[in-house]
């Protein structure tokens, strides 16, 4: 197997110098490949995506051990803007928008680090606007004044402007209708297949992120309890009772009251 684009191994993260947060998590990214993070609120998905970007530091945090190498290089050191010229580009949980400035200028503001002229970075507003028709429609209204689904395009268009060769995507389902959510995802597949750009989400819709992805890894309490193709996930047993909620259910498709007051089994990562 080729070397991956993103090699974390073994990495914690502590918060205020006291709170364990990740405790050991090690995964790899392949290049050109959508990779999920997967589990419940607070298993450590975000907490993650910002060891990798470099973000801990502004919320007072801290990779104490282990390592993290992109293309073999180790960045745990390197800035945020570093990173963004290395390729790597986050969308933070909750959109983010500018509010105040139109969607155009929104995506204008993912710019900002390019060198390579105004004809290239013109040409990747059309090519977001390709993407995104949404929001060429709606280019000179202010963000605020979108929905919540135009503004997650937007969030990731403006990610897309950077030019990056892998985006950290932070639960970019949160807050939208199926639809919508849907449509993202779509928009995710045919970025990943048309430019080849690499994906690292963190998504709490275990069921949408495993029929996107191509890999997953399952936190929980800050570790990584299960990994695998997300084909073979889908089709695990305790992936899919704690999951994707469609385990232990009778022959008509449905749960029945004992599994639901109980369940007959254990998750194996606690036994």
């Amino acid at each position: 197997m080729t070397q991956p684009l993103l090699n974390v191994n073994g990495i914690e993260v502590i918060y205020n110098h006291v709170i364990l947060v990740l405790k050991g998590v090690s995964l790899q990214v392949q290049q050109g490949s959508v990779v999920a993070l997967l589990g419940g609120n607070g298993a450590g998905k975000t907490t993650t995506l910002r060891a990798v970007s470099n973000l801990l530091e502004g919320e007072r945090g801290e990779v104490t051990k282990g390592s993290i190498e992109l293309r073999g290089e180790r960045i745990e050191k390197m800035s945020t803007a570093a990173m963004v010229e290395r390729g790597v580009v986050q969308v933070m949980e909750g959109r983010h928008c500018f509010a105040h400035l139109t969607i155009e200028e929104n995506l204008m503001t993912g710019a900002y680090t390019r060198r390579d002229g105004r004809v290239a970075v013109m040409a990747t507003l059309d090519k977001v606007y390709a993407y995104f028709p949404r929001l060429k429609t709606r280019r000179s209204s202010q963000a605020a004044y979108t929905s919540g689904g135009e503004q997650q395009m937007c969030a990731i268009g403006r990610a897309l402007m950077a030019n990056p060769k892998m985006v950290l995507l932070d639960e970019p389902s949160m807050g939208l209708a199926p639809q919508i959510v849907e449509e993202v995802f779509e928009i995710v597949r045919d970025l990943n297949a048309k430019e080849g750009t690499t994906f690292l989400l963190a998504e709490q819709n275990t069921s949408m992120a495993l029929r996107y992805a191509d890999y997953g890894y399952i936190l929980e309490n800050g570790r990584v309890v299960m990994d695998g193709a997300a084909a073979d996930l889908r089709e695990n047993e305790d992936v899919k009772e704690f999951y994707l909620g469609t385990g232990g259910k009778d022959g008509e498709g449905r749960r029945s009251f004992k599994d639901v007051k109980s369940y007959k089994r254990r998750k194996r990562w606690l036994a």
